[in-house]
């Protein structure tokens, strides 16, 4: 990863951190991008190569103000890392118009606005690589997740629509589905349900965000340079979709 520029949104914590922290560590300059600047700079604070920004990436104008702030600061960004995301468990007849759009804005969206900002930049500069993190729910579904599984879904489709578009470029557009990981987001979650879903994991654990980094990492690297269109699932053998 020497020499190049990477950005990861949702990088303030969680996955989005262990990502940022991996390609770092690789040797990027990498832009920890979050909704929340704080979280963002406590990030930052954990290494040199990691510089803070803030970004909603529902809204296009703040995506594309994100490209411009990379840019001059770092230069163009030839690694993008989707890690944003947002949900509340709730049955799927109890999920309000308002929440379903924040969803989608937000986990869907958000991909399609950064894909869209970061892309040219990538083609001037010869090729890139983008992986977009989604989510087992989006292969296999759900209970309780109805509308962020199908938003996850659309993440997967889409990077294979792009990866089909991208290939003459020589970008490569991959998708990490995480299965339940120790994140803030799976803490703020029902006991029950977390108790559920990590007796269910063949390996009795949660995965850790280091280990999903890594299939990020793998993806962003020119290790994975014949790779494209491509989905993993890191779960613990919780879905084995084929």
């Amino acid at each position: 990863m020497t020499q190049r520029v990477a950005v990861v949104t949702g990088a303030g914590s969680g996955i989005g951190r262990a990502v940022a922290l991996a390609l770092a560590e690789g040797g990027a300059q990498v832009a920890v991008a979050d909704l929340d600047p704080d979280s963002a700079a406590a990030t930052a604070e954990l290494g040199a190569r990691l510089h803070p920004y803030r970004v909603d990436v529902a809204d296009p104008e703040s995506v594309d103000a994100l490209r411009t702030g990379v840019e001059e600061r770092l230069g163009a960004a030839t690694v993008l890392v989707n890690c944003a995301g947002w949900d509340r468990t709730a049955p799927f007849l109890e999920a309000t118009a308002d929440f379903a759009a924040k969803v989608v804005a937000i986990n869907y969206l958000g991909p399609v606005h950064t894909c869209r900002a970061f892309l040219p930049g990538m083609i001037d500069a010869g090729g890139g690589k983008i992986v977009n993190v989604a989510s087992d729910a989006g292969r296999v579904g759900s209970s309780g997740e109805t509308v962020y599984a199908g938003a996850k879904g659309g993440v997967i489709a889409l990077t294979k629509s792009i990866a089909r578009e991208m290939a003459r470029h020589s970008i490569n557009v991959n998708c990490v589905c995480p299965g339940p990981t120790d994140t803030p987001l799976f803490a703020a979650q029902d006991e029950r349900l977390k108790e559920a879903l990590i007796k269910a994991i063949p390996f009795r654990r949660l995965a850790r965000p280091e280990e999903i980094a890594a299939a990020v990492l793998f993806f962003a690297s020119d290790a994975a340079s014949f790779v494209t269109g491509q989905v993993l699932s890191v779960s613990g053998g919780l879905t084995m979709a084929g």
